[in-house]
């Protein structure tokens, strides 16, 4: 087995240090899955920019749509994470644990959104026309299906990233669905 080891500030290049700085002046803290991205010289700074690219998601809508994602693709890590954030951006735990489950009762137009990036994610983003019909009929728009697909890869990629590298969770456990 491949174990990936966290790495410190001074085991990494001097552009991951400063993203290193910048993510702790931000966050409070270097997360775990970010600091082993920094094992690359590229891939954190890639990353980066690419989670903060603009949007025309709100940040509650962004964390509903990684919070989905995560779920769908069984990573514990970005479920707790988002789960933290999810609730520093409006929504309950409890809300958050029903967005996993693929649904957001509680609002119309969050569940649109919840259910199509679901089924973006688990079909590989062969999601069904009524599916897409529904999103835009809940007041998205056709502009914002692409830039669904955009948010799915983003939190995908990092999905992907804890998979692989398994890095101990740094967050509160998210409660198991």
């Amino acid at each position: 087995m491949i174990t990936f080891q966290v790495p410190s500030r001074g085991e990494v290049s001097a552009e991951n240090q400063e993203n290193f700085d910048n993510l702790k002046k931000g966050l409070g803290m270097v997360p775990n899955l970010y600091a082993v991205m920094a094992i690359s010289e590229n891939a954190l700074g890639n990353y980066l920019l690419f989670q903060n690219a603009k949007t025309s998601f709100s940040n509650k809508e962004k964390q509903a749509v990684n919070l989905v994602v995560s779920q769908v693709n069984e990573c514990h890590y970005c479920q707790s994470a988002h789960t933290l954030l999810g609730t520093m951006n409006g929504l309950t735990e409890e809300q958050t644990i029903e967005i996993r489950k693929g649904n957001a009762s509680f609002d119309i137009k969050l569940n649109a959104l919840v259910v199509l990036a679901k089924e973006i994610t688990a079909k590989k983003g062969f999601a069904s026309t009524e599916t897409i019909e529904a999103f835009i009929s809940a007041g998205f728009t056709k502009s914002q299906v692409i830039e669904l697909v955009f948010l799915v890869a983003e939190k995908t990629a990092m999905n992907y990233v804890h998979a692989i590298t398994n890095v101990e969770i740094d967050f509160p456990l998210a409660k198991a669905i």
